[in-house]
């Protein structure tokens, strides 16, 4: 057997009053989705415990079927994994978004999706500036970049930009979690510093000139040291493939022993590479027992609180991706398992993630579905598999738990 997760991130939310209190993915024209979701057997996944912030990193480790309270310390430390960057026992790892701050307040987490481009040479003048021996900055994709500080304590609370979009950015600037505010200071530091450093760049002079937003602060978040995760074929036994546009899913799949795919023209956005994305997955099933599929899209426009076009990304998965993965897969000569599933819900009217279980079918070849015809947070609610949480998803996948057949 062969199995396939398609992870549509942050494709679940909440009723829109403009889709007549649809959702986005009620709304959605999801025919070939449905008509996998008939000969599947569903239910809601709790993909993130309730004390727990419910980050794309904690959630699709969970749908991986890691124990998150076990092995979880923080973003930062995937995503250089995914890079490439090695990070020793005492460095503290971090997130470092280029955001944009309009009016002193969080106009939003991406700097209006910068281009690689651009935000690599804001990065590289920002290493020039504030690279020491104990600070280092290193590019990533888009606004999407790592901050590592050397021999530094996690002793510190950070707040996601995504979470905060119109909040004056000094009220959520990093606090100490204890007395010493060592590591606080050195990071709020940096903050204020790459402002005036990035509100003087002809990067984004440019910008504001053709009315795109500037890339006119870091925002370090999500500090922590390197994990301590197992592969997926010691704990599960089987062998497997990430296909992502973010780093932290490769760096996930980095420590789960997972083989990192790449497809020329994944952005992460409404415009990604989607059909190349869907024949990678496929053919990738050729050298690995397990192909982890995992487009942004959908959670971009969820925090860029745009109902329509998260509605059009859900569209563009069903036709682009999923349509293509169940033709092909029924042509091989071994029995392929689908799964379909987000990693938590990321509602356009809060533009940020939520803590809800999210909707999730598997498709078991030769088995019968459970009378669910039609994919969305609410049908799924009477699926063969009721809720669950944690590794039972996986196991279900797998076909070692009581839950699945």
């Amino acid at each position: 057997m062969k199995y396939i997760i398609i992870l549509g991130d942050g494709m679940a939310g909440y009723p829109i009053k403009e889709f007549g209190d649809k959702t986005s993915l009620m709304a959605a024209e999801t025919p070939n989705i449905d008509a996998l979701c008939k000969i599947s057997r569903c239910g809601k996944l709790i993909t993130v415990p309730a004390d727990m912030p419910p980050g794309s990193e904690i959630a699709n480790m969970a749908v991986l079927g890691y124990d998150v309270k076990k092995v979880y310390q923080g973003r930062g430390v995937l995503e250089a994994a995914s890079m490439g960057v090695e990070i020793d026992d005492n460095d503290l790892a971090m997130r470092c978004n280029l955001i944009c701050i309009e009016d002193d307040k969080i106009k939003n987490h991406s700097a209006g999706h910068i281009s690689n481009g651009e935000a690599h040479k804001l990065i590289t003048t920002l290493r020039k500036e504030l690279e020491t021996d104990e600070v280092k900055i290193y590019p990533g994709v888009s606004y999407r970049h790592l901050l590592v500080l050397k021999n530094a304590e996690n002793n510190i609370a950070c707040t996601p930009p995504h979470d905060v979009p119109g909040t004056p950015f000094k009220d959520v600037l990093v606090k100490p979690t204890g007395t010493d505010a060592s590591t606080t200071d050195v990071v709020n530091c940096l903050i204020l510093r790459s402002q005036e450093i990035l509100n003087q760049h002809p990067i984004n002079k440019k910008r504001i000139s053709e009315g795109k937003d500037p890339a006119n602060s870091i925002w370090p978040w999500s500090p922590g040291n390197k994990p301590d995760m197992d592969t997926l074929q010691n704990i599960y036994g089987v062998s497997g493939a990430v296909i992502s546009a973010v780093d932290l899913l490769y760096g996930i799949g980095k420590y789960a022993g997972m083989k990192a795919i790449k497809v020329e023209g994944s952005t992460g956005l409404y415009d990604t590479n989607y059909e190349g994305k869907a024949k990678a997955a496929v053919d990738a099933l050729k050298d690995v027992d397990l192909v982890y599929l995992h487009i942004e899209a959908s959670d971009e426009a969820g925090h860029e609180g745009d109902h329509e076009l998260k509605k059009k990304t859900i569209e563009y998965l069903d036709s682009r991706v999923v349509k293509y993965i169940v033709e092909e897969t029924t042509k091989m000569d071994e029995d392929v398992t689908i799964a379909l599933l987000p990693d938590h819900p990321t509602p356009c009217e809060l533009r940020t993630h939520t803590h809800d279980p999210v909707p999730f079918l598997i498709y078991h070849p030769g088995t019968s579905g459970d009378n669910v015809s039609e994919y969305n947070e609410e049908s799924t609610k009477k699926g063969y598999y009721g809720v669950i949480k944690g590794e039972q998803f996986m196991r279900a996948l797998l076909g070692t738990s009581t839950l699945a057949m």
